[in-house]
């Protein structure tokens, strides 16, 4: 498989959008709009796309705190799945995060998503028994609205 990925841009947004919503990550109290536009504002070149035949089909979302990595918005096409993008995915942001001399990568998978914790584990990824817990510090109610053409 010859090498896909590239930084994301602006003009990724709407098909980064639409794949997040076929994966079912977009959720009603994240705009996905705002978190695209956050993280191309922070560490922009840490927000991978994975292209095949032209098209997104992959994409992840990798963060560095100084302390921890994270990964958020790994998704991949539903008919891409199988086809090792996930994977490699994952593999760039380990590499990209070692590169900056991070220690640990954490993820959070919805408890109920047994195949994407299937994926994982097959990774070498473990369980660490922690609780997640979070507070929404800027509301991103109502949604932001794709942009008129």
């Amino acid at each position: 498989m010859r090498p896909f990925r590239r930084d994301a841009t602006g003009d990724d947004t709407e098909p980064v959008v639409a794949l997040w919503r076929a994966a079912g990550l977009v959720v009603p109290w994240n705009d996905p709009y705002l978190d695209i536009e956050r993280k191309l504002e922070v560490q922009p070149e840490l927000f991978l796309v994975g292209e095949a035949d032209g098209r997104i089909v992959a994409t992840a979302m990798i963060g560095y705190d100084g302390h921890r990595g994270w990964v958020n918005y790994l998704a991949v096409d539903a008919s891409s799945r199988g086809d090792g993008y996930g994977r490699l995915l994952m593999a760039e942001a380990e590499r990209l995060l070692v590169e900056r001399g991070c220690p640990k990568l954490n993820l959070q998978v919805r408890s109920t998503n047994s195949d994407v914790i299937a994926f994982y584990e097959r990774l070498g990824y473990t369980d660490d028994r922690v609780s997640s817990l979070g507070k929404r510090l800027i509301p991103d109610l109502p949604p932001a609205s794709p942009p008129l053409e």
